[in-house]
């Protein structure tokens, strides 16, 4: 665990708030994203990211400005699989462009509290449970199993237990009622679309949380490094898949380098978990190694996607 001062904390606090409130305020009217305004709030949320690393460097220590570092990149790496489901719920619900910053502003507002809740009890049951480290790793090598088979590929938006719960607890209209999440119906609250999409959305997020919590926990168990690092990376989603939206299917290569970067942190996470339980001989893989790891995978992994387009694109072209 590392020494973070309270102020820290607060500084870490306050620019979150401020950051959601200029956001939402630089969005009040709905209107379509377009790539120049997305790649600057992108580059904003990622010097904002990188900024905050640098102030953990100076003030907590080298150890702690690595495994920030480390962890927000992991993280924003693995929140590209976020972007490819994203675009699969707005294709099924057919939610209009201009809307869909509105409920990713929502589903971001969800993040941050659920993956906080999420990281305090992963750090408290490690610290408690060390071999559960064990099940984490397991975790991570399935997820790497299941990208590798293209399992992941078969998610429903329609059949998510949450939308499905959602349309038990208040009706859903089948019209969108413009930027609205509720309207009144013959006297009656209803929801609309939107609602549902914000359902959507959150269940995808509980659903990657699965592989994202054991992979930045084999990273690092303080609390600090593992929120900041995820709330940071969440924070610019919604800029990263406006940005990326026309591309992601270019990008074919990025779920095996994913997939590669999870099975690595599962082995980093297999060896730290020996260490602690069964013997300190047993060696632990740095977090600036890892940190190395995670962007030679992913600058190959896109390298390789632009070079060598997918078969009909290629034929196309």
């Amino acid at each position: 665990m590392h020494d973070v001062p309270f102020w820290l904390w607060v500084v870490f606090g306050v620019t979150v708030l401020v950051s959601l409130a200029v956001d939402l305020l630089a969005h009040r009217s709905a209107h379509v994203i377009g790539f120049r305004e997305a790649a600057a709030w992108s580059a904003l949320w990622i010097g904002l990211a990188l900024l905050f690393g640098g102030v953990v460097f100076l003030v907590v220590g080298t150890d702690a400005g690595v495994e920030y570092t480390t962890a927000w990149l992991l993280e924003k790496s693995l929140s590209v699989d976020n972007l490819f489901v994203f675009a699969l719920i707005f294709g099924y619900f057919k939610v209009p462009r201009a809307y869909q910053h509105r409920v990713l502003f929502l589903g971001v507002l969800g993040a941050l509290v659920f993956r906080g809740l999420f990281l305090a009890a992963g750090v408290a049951v490690v610290s408690q449970f060390t071999a559960v480290l064990f099940v984490f790793a397991a975790i991570l090598f399935w997820s790497t199993y299941k990208i590798l088979k293209g399992e992941d590929e078969s998610f429903d938006p329609g059949k998510s237990l949450a939308v499905r719960l959602l349309r038990k607890v208040i009706p859903v209209q089948d019209e969108y009622a413009g930027p609205h999440f509720f309207v009144k119906e013959a006297g009656k609250r209803v929801g609309t679309p939107l609602l549902a999409v914000v359902a959507a959305i959150e269940a995808a997020d509980l659903v990657f949380a699965v592989d994202s919590v054991p992979a930045v926990l084999a990273v690092s168990s303080d609390i600090f490094i593992v929120y900041t690092s995820n709330a940071f990376a969440i924070l610019g989603l919604r800029a990263l898949y406006f940005m990326l939206a026309g591309l992601l299917d270019r990008f074919h290569y990025l779920s095996v380098g994913l997939a590669l970067i999870l099975a690595f942190i599962g082995v980093k996470l297999t060896l730290q978990a020996a260490h602690k339980t069964i013997s300190t001989s047993v060696p632990e893989i740095p977090s600036l190694v890892s940190l190395a790891v995670i962007v030679v995978v992913l600058a190959a992994s896109v390298t390789i996607s632009v070079l060598r387009p997918p078969p009909e694109k290629a034929e196309h072209e």
